[in-house]
Parts: C-alpha cells; structure tokens; sequence
C-alpha cells in the first residue's frame, strides 16, 4: 500500500473548491436573472391588476398636427388598442412630436445629362413623453427614427406619391418602435414604483 501523493491532493481539492465556487456563481447569477417576456399577459407595473396589451391600450395620444405625424398616431392607437380605438379613460396620455427629413440618396441617371436624384429617403423622428394621467408625472421621455428609402421617378405625380408610400411605411415601422420602446418604459417604471 502506498502513501497518498500530496501535489495531487492538493491539486485535487483546488480543483473541487473551484467547482464549488463556479457553481455557486452561476446559481447567483442564474437566481439575479429576471427576464420575462414583454407582450405576457402579467403586468408591466407593480401593483397593476391588468396585463400588459390592457396597460397599453390604457394610453391616450394627443393630437398632432402634419399628416406624416397622424399616420404614426394612428397605426400607434391601432397598435395600443388592437384595433378597439382610443380609451375613454385613459390611464397616461402621449405627447408625440414627429419630424420628418428627406433627402436625396442618389443621382444616377442612364440617359440624360440632368442632375435629377433618382433615389430618396425619408426620415421620420418621433420625440415623445409619457405622463401618468392621474398624478401628471412623467413617466417616460424617449426619441426613435427610421429611415424609408424610395425610388424617384421621372414623372412628378409618381414622384410625389413614391414619396407619401415612403411615409405610409416610416410611420408604420416607426409605430412598431414606439409600441415596443413604450412597453419597456413602462416595465421600468413599474419597477420603480
């Protein structure tokens, strides 16, 4: 019978108190996870007795003024509401700004010596804030944008109208971004409260 190597012993528990240690570790770290999924039927505020799409739908737009503007506005009280409007009594009210830049993307042209763009896009800015309708206290302040490229044709109309179809998509996509950007705001605020 031989006596125990010491070097391996001692390599042997070194490597056992690192197990143990990567194993508690990653319980911490496993245990401090709190994701949970944005559209689940839990709320997105603490004390909130409704789900997240009801919460949503709770929140009021207030009017704005461009017709770029209203498309984001209402694809947005589409979204909220799935489809049902605006709430009568609305739980927060959204102050919406959208701003709206084009540009020439690109002049390219095959048989002509003008210097007409033959491509654009168009960029839509939405600056918003979320208040709490009860207390009046800001909930949320964000900005998002999206560009939308389209394509200039030779004949003004088409022109013109390739241009509103770049709008119509902006405005959608920027809902999109709204509607979700919204949602985590309000998650994060519900934590704090």
């Amino acid at each position: 019978m031989s006596l125990p190597d010491p070097e391996k012993s001692q390599a042997a528990r070194l490597l056992r108190r690192a197990a143990l240690c990567g194993l508690v570790a990653s319980l911490a770290l496993v245990s401090a996870c709190t994701v949970r999924p944005l559209y689940s039927n839990q709320p997105l505020t603490a004390g909130s007795q409704v789900g997240a799409a009801a919460e949503l739908a709770s929140i009021s737009i207030k009017p704005v003024g461009t017709r770029y503007a209203q498309q984001v506005r209402n694809n947005l009280i589409f979204a909220f509401g799935q489809g049902s409007g605006e709430p009568a009594s609305p739980a927060y009210t959204l102050d919406l700004g959208v701003t709206e830049l084009v540009e020439s993307a690109a002049i390219v042209q095959v048989q002509t010596e003008e210097d007409e763009p033959t491509a654009g896009t168009v960029t839509l800015t939405a600056n918003y804030v979320l208040r709490d309708t009860a207390t009046g206290a800001v909930v949320a302040v964000g900005k998002r944008s999206i560009p939308s490229s389209f394509d200039r044709p030779r004949q003004e109309f088409a022109a013109y109208r390739a241009q509103i179809d770049a709008e119509n998509r902006a405005a959608r996509e920027l809902a999109d971004l709204l509607r979700l950007a919204i949602a985590q705001d309000l998650a994060k605020y519900g934590k704090k409260a």
